[in-house]
């Protein structure tokens, strides 16, 4: 297993610092904004175009390079001391609001957080009770004592970790659907916590080789292997099967379902919106800077528009031969409401994408009818926790 999927404790400095860089890259980003703007109405209109990325010329120029200069001292600053400071401040008490936090901004900037080389940026791991499992037979019989021959890997969605699987419910009951396989039918569930703001290719690739390590070193003969994954997830559990089978792995053999629960299979309608706002403020003459604003989400976000698997995928990418996939999807109203079912799904999600289905019979996914379960006044999250979505589950599995 990779040294950046060792289990670490957190510290305040570390996050301090975390917060530290990212106030110093917002500082300069802002400078850069400014500077842009101020080129760009200081140039004589209609002979240069404007720029997102203008620079000035001269004592202006000077103040502006100043500005940074400045601020990066600040940061070198900052950082420096905290190292200094880190064994006084200690370990930080392990808090969910903690991680929600820090889930919600890897999802958003989480690219970013790991090309600054961010201490926030999440690393991708299996855990169990939000403790990280070392991937050696060892290690798991004894993080798992009951460990069983049924494995279900669930795989949250953007912004979001694995300690979110707990959810309440209308009644106020904590459920968890790994836990309640796990109780119920026998199942030993483990849970993928990663960096949502990274590229789905990238997070399915390793994703796949985590599962290899995974299976290799599982304690009890296995049996049975699902993974069942919510919205993203589903993506990125898809992007791994691909890519794991076209390297020839052995995981993907094991693999014996996948229930897909709201995974958004041909793109967010939201994030495509969000790419709209990006070309209308581009296209004003003196907001182009602005558009970088828009532009404040990361590749995971981005990577949604069509829900592509891999890097520069050209064609469709049909479900897996060999392996039963299932869809559930939700509906915020009523299945006979034609406005709920065609544009607004589960809120997130439209009702075709969750079932894939498409325009072009081409690109259809195909899930058998038997396969495939819609479930009304259901929203996005409540996948994660209703009662029926649970039934649907443990109908598909058994």
């Amino acid at each position: 297993m990779s040294e950046k999927n060792k289990s670490k404790p957190i510290k305040t400095a570390d996050d301090l610092r975390g917060l530290s860089k990212l106030a110093i890259d917002a500082t300069r980003g802002i400078t850069d904004l400014i500077e842009a703007m101020h080129h760009n109405i200081a140039r004589i209109p209609g002979i240069t175009p404007s720029k997102e990325d203008g620079r000035t010329n001269g004592i202006t120029g000077l103040v502006y390079r100043t500005v940074h200069g400045v601020t990066q001292a600040v940061g070198t600053g900052i950082d420096s001391a905290l190292v200094v400071l880190a064994p006084y401040l200690g370990d930080l008490t392990d808090r969910f609001e903690r991680e929600h936090i820090q889930s919600a901004l890897n999802g958003v900037l989480g690219d970013h957080l790991l090309a600054s080389n961010n201490p926030l940026a999440i690393h991708m791991q299996l855990r169990k009770n939000g403790t990280p499992l070392q991937l050696t037979a060892e290690a798991l019989s004894a993080a798992i004592p009951n460990a069983t021959g049924k494995i279900v890997v669930l795989v949250h969605g953007l912004c979001m970790n694995d300690r979110q699987w707990a959810s309440k419910r209308e009644d106020g009951t904590i459920h968890n659907h790994g836990l309640a396989l796990q109780n119920e039918c026998g199942f030993s569930a483990v849970y993928l916590h990663y960096n949502t703001g990274l590229a789905i290719s990238e997070n399915g690739l390793e994703f796949s080789d985590i599962l290899e390590t995974l299976i290799a070193h599982w304690p009890v003969a296995i049996e049975e292997f699902v993974i069942v994954a919510h919205s993203m997830g589903g993506l990125v559990s898809r992007s791994a099967l691909y890519q794991g089978e076209h390297a020839g792995l052995a995981w993907p053999k094991q693999l014996n379902k996948i229930i897909f629960l709201g995974t958004p299979h041909f793109g967010a309608p939201l994030e495509r919106g969000g790419h709209w706002f990006d070309l209308l403020l581009g296209a004003t003459p003196y907001a182009a800077p602005f558009a970088k604003i828009g532009k404040i989400r990361s590749v995971g976000i981005t990577s949604l528009r069509h829900g592509h698997l891999i890097e520069n995928q050209q064609t469709a990418i049909p479900l897996p031969a060999g392996i039963a996939c299932f869809a559930i999807a939700g509906l915020v109203g009523q299945a006979n409401d034609v406005l709920h079912s065609t544009h607004l799904g589960d809120g997130l999600v439209p009702l075709d994408s969750a079932l894939g289905r498409h325009n072009d019979p081409a690109r259809n996914l195909e899930f058998p009818a038997s396969h495939q379960v819609v479930l009304p006044a259901i929203n996005h999250m409540q996948l994660l926790s209703g009662a029926q979505v649970y039934e649907s589950i443990k109908q598909f599995l058994a």
